[in-house]
């Protein structure tokens, strides 16, 4: 009982449970990213622009007879969409986060110098 009972408090701390947490809601949350890629972004802005170049079936590029380089190429145009898309939103949440006060400035003390001059005096006397 000993073994099962040290698991079951492992897994009960909060920094397991917030993990797990984070890990369900980043899944749900890539979903989310990954069709707002493929389903609006895609096709408003990559298509047109690889139909322009004449790259409008860039997954098809192959060399040396198998190998996708294609593939390849759009797996890292994806990516330079999605992290720049991902530096949108976080840029817009920032934006949105309400702004906190600054701290009340601490009261200013004594210089240096009266310090050095107090002390003198204290010496003097």
């Amino acid at each position: 009982m000993g073994m099962l009972s040290e698991f079951k408090e492992f897994a009960m701390k909060g920094n397991v449970v917030d993990l797990a947490i984070g890990v369900i809601i980043g899944g749900a949350f890539g979903k989310i990213v990954s069709s707002f890629i493929d389903d609006v972004i895609t096709p408003l802005l990559l298509k047109p622009a690889l139909e322009a170049a004449n790259l409008s079936k860039i997954e098809d590029l192959t060399i040396l007879g198998g190998v996708k380089y294609g593939m390849f190429l759009s797996a890292i145009i994806n990516f330079v969409i999605v992290a720049f898309v991902l530096f949108l939103l976080i840029k817009g949440i920032n934006a949105a986060k309400k702004k906190e006060a600054p701290a009340p400035a601490a009261p200013a003390g004594p210089t240096q110098e009266e310090l050095l001059a107090e002390i003198r005096d204290l010496l003097k006397k």
